[in-house]
């Protein structure tokens, strides 16, 4: 099994000086390997998007690491960005351009020649039925729509490491299904996935492994298996029960 994520101790610290210091995240440590979805876990500001911005190299940790694909997000920023694909909350598309024109201008930027992007473009738009909008103005499309643009933005230069931060928040039961059937299917192809949601249905048909964050420190890691049997309980209820437990 080849590991491709390694936290280790990441920490973050807002603030500080004149400002009040915030601990997001506190001596995380975990990892996720070729071919696993890596369940990230927890309420509103537990410091998930923290953890996976500082994996993504948005920000920089306090003190700890990670490896992304044998490089280390604090030494060779440039190395991970290349090696991953980040998936935000708040990533935008630009309104005047089509999906197809976003996943060119993208391909571009990771330095891939016109052929393989329009290959790579067929691809995903059969994988995530984005076919009949493929020439659309993204302002004309439905939200469902645009995170399946969004989700091919990430993928398109095929890197070994996704980081998918709630990737079906506030969409229709159809587009939920079809983006939890192409992690899948990354699985499948041997892909590292980080994945946060809320949820639990979502955990319960993908996550090989999680993590439970409260309060910015871990409170569980293992897998599902285990989590129940720590609890006693159905996987909603394990997962309030830990959080229980950490107050």
């Amino acid at each position: 099994m080849t590991v491709l994520v390694e936290a280790r101790g990441l920490t973050k610290v807002y603030g500080g000086g004149r400002r009040q210091a915030t601990l997001a995240a506190e001596n995380l440590s975990f990892s996720c390997a070729a071919g696993e979805v890596f369940g990230l876990l927890g309420p509103n500001g537990a410091g998930k998007t923290t953890t996976l911005r500082m994996l993504s190299t948005v920000v920089s940790p306090t003190s700890g690491t990670a490896v992304i694909a044998g490089h280390d997000v604090v030494r060779e920023p440039d190395r991970v960005r290349a090696s991953i694909g980040f998936l935000s909350g708040n990533t935008g598309l630009y309104p005047r351009l089509s999906p197809r024109e976003v996943l060119r201008y993208f391909g571009r930027l990771y330095g891939m020649d016109d052929a393989l992007i329009r290959r790579r473009t067929d691809e995903l738009a059969a994988l995530l039925d984005m076919s009949d909008f493929l020439d659309k103005r993204c302002d004309r499309l439905s939200s469902g729509m645009k995170q399946k643009v969004n989700v091919a933005r990430t993928v398109l230069h095929d890197p070994p490491v996704l980081i998918l931060d709630e990737p079906t928040v506030g969409l229709d039961i159809l587009t939920s299904r079809t983006i939890v059937e192409f992690v899948k299917d990354r699985r499948q192809q041997g892909k590292c996935v980080i994945f946060s949601t809320h949820i639990m249905g979502e955990v319960s048909r993908l996550c090989d492994r999680l993590a439970i964050v409260h309060h910015g420190r871990l409170q569980f890691l293992g897998t599902l298996a285990e989590l129940r049997a720590r609890t006693g309980d159905d996987l909603e209820q394990s997962f309030i029960t830990v959080l229980e437990r950490s107050e």
